[in-house]
């Protein structure tokens, strides 16, 4: 490899959180580096998740919730959790529901709303695709030591208390 093919290499390999200097505050670089985490293992299970299962991983997290709550979910509901718009849930709901994966059904609580469940064939294929999504984040963790692993845990169920304390004011 040349040394431009180098330098552009590591240009390229650069993340948010390397970019930062020692003059920026410590919580934004807690945030830079937590955020280039999450991406990187987000890409990587995006690419995963198409290449083995043709499916989007906004369709797998949809499914995820639904696995959750086997009566179902409303619409209104699945949008506040996977953090996203009514319009996108529909989307999916449509695609998930016409490839036989999920189903609306009533309400089990208000007859005039409805639902979003899986049926059969989705509980099946979640199965599948959920069991090697946590062999991949299993692996893509691997090098980190358990021990760590605890630490981070811990510290982060801390910070999300604190924020959400934080939103109760």
């Amino acid at each position: 490899m040349s040394d431009l093919e180098d330098s552009g290499q590591a240009e390229r390999e650069l993340d948010l959180a390397s970019r930062l200097t020692q003059d920026h505050h410590q919580s934004l670089k807690l945030w830079l580096r937590m955020l280039s985490c999450t991406v990187r293992i987000e890409n990587e299970i995006r690419s995963r998740l198409r290449a083995s299962f043709g499916i989007t991983l906004p369709r797998f997290d949809l499914m995820a919730q639904l696995e959750r709550h086997p009566d179902g979910l409303r619409m209104g509901e699945l949008s506040r959790r996977m953090m996203v718009t009514g319009g996108n849930v529909t989307g999916i709901t449509d695609q998930l529901e016409r490839e036989g994966l999920v189903l609306r059904v009533p309400d089990p609580h208000d007859r005039r709303a409805w639902a979003v469940r899986l049926t059969a064939a989705g509980r099946s294929a979640f199965a599948e695709m959920a069991a090697v999504h946590e062999r991949w984040i299993d692996e893509m963790l691997a090098d980190i030591p358990a021990e760590d692993k605890a630490s981070l845990i811990a510290l982060l169920a801390s910070m999300k208390q604190r924020l959400n304390t934080g939103d109760e004011r």
